[in-house]
């Protein structure tokens, strides 16, 4: 391929990392190998700060540029340095949704620290530090990024009800297991890397992004080019100009290794 991209854009889990949170060496040296030759590497997840932090030692980076939380928030480290950051009134989709999944678990983000929840996560699911509050203190001031999760409903009954609400003034990104993602309305990864990209002087069409899930779709469309990863859904594949292997099959060193 004679393309060769300026800036990469990676989300993490189910491209960087499997369902136990871990990285293969050959994802690593390939990043790294790439970040060496000059491209610049950009973490681009649906994750908050201290998830993407963890991600970022797995690499062995010390400085750079991250997405997080779905491109509410776009950042430098290290030290973690907020570069932009956009924020939503959520009270009226989370009281919609817990009208239908009162049991839910509801999570806001607390930036560059963790999350305030209404009662903790399945172990494992989440990084950063909690606070415990009710759900109404929650959603009582604007936030970038509010997280529904329930454990009482399969991913695709969650799905459903999601749908059935058809939740209005806000972006939101259903995940594979019953988690819902809630985002300021037209913020996403791509508009998250539209603004990194203006600030570094990268066009649109050198910028390479590779993900797997439903909250990568705007930005596989937005990059020069878009690649899934082949275990995503449908809706992905569809709209990417490319699909590489699986996370299993170490998928992302296929895409990234031609531009070495």
């Amino acid at each position: 391929m004679s393309w060769r991209p300026r800036l990469i854009a990676l989300d993490v889990d189910g491209t960087l990392v499997d369902s136990a949170n871990e990285m293969s060496a050959a994802v690593r040296q390939t990043v790294r190998d790439l970040r060496d030759s000059g491209i610049e590497i950009v973490i681009s997840t649906g994750r908050a700060i201290p998830g993407v932090v963890n991600t970022t030692e797995k690499l062995g980076f010390t400085e750079g540029y991250a997405i997080a939380s779905n491109g509410a928030v776009v950042f430098s480290y290290d030290p973690v340095e907020v570069l932009h950051s956009v924020t939503f009134d959520a009270s009226d989709a989370v009281r919609r949704v817990m009208e239908f999944v009162p049991d839910a678990i509801v999570a806001v983000e607390e930036l560059g620290v963790g999350f305030r929840v209404n009662k903790p996560f399945p172990e494992g699911e989440v990084t950063g530090q909690f606070g415990v509050e009710d759900v109404e203190s929650l959603i009582a001031e604007p936030v970038t990024r509010v997280v529904i999760r329930s454990t009482d409903h399969t991913a695709e009954e969650f799905t459903q009800i999601v749908h059935d609400l058809g939740l209005t003034g806000t972006n939101y990104f259903i995940g594979y297991s019953a988690w819902l993602d809630l985002a300021p309305d037209g913020v996403s990864k791509a508009s998250g890397l539209e603004f990194l990209t203006d600030r570094l002087g990268i066009a649109q069409a050198d910028v390479l992004a590779v993900g797997d899930g439903n909250n990568d779709l705007e930005m596989l469309e937005w990059a020069g080019r878009g690649v899934a990863m082949g275990h995503g859904p449908e809706s992905l594949l569809a709209v990417a100009d490319a699909v590489t292997g699986s996370i299993s099959d170490d998928g992302l060193v296929d895409e990234l290794r031609q531009y070495l």
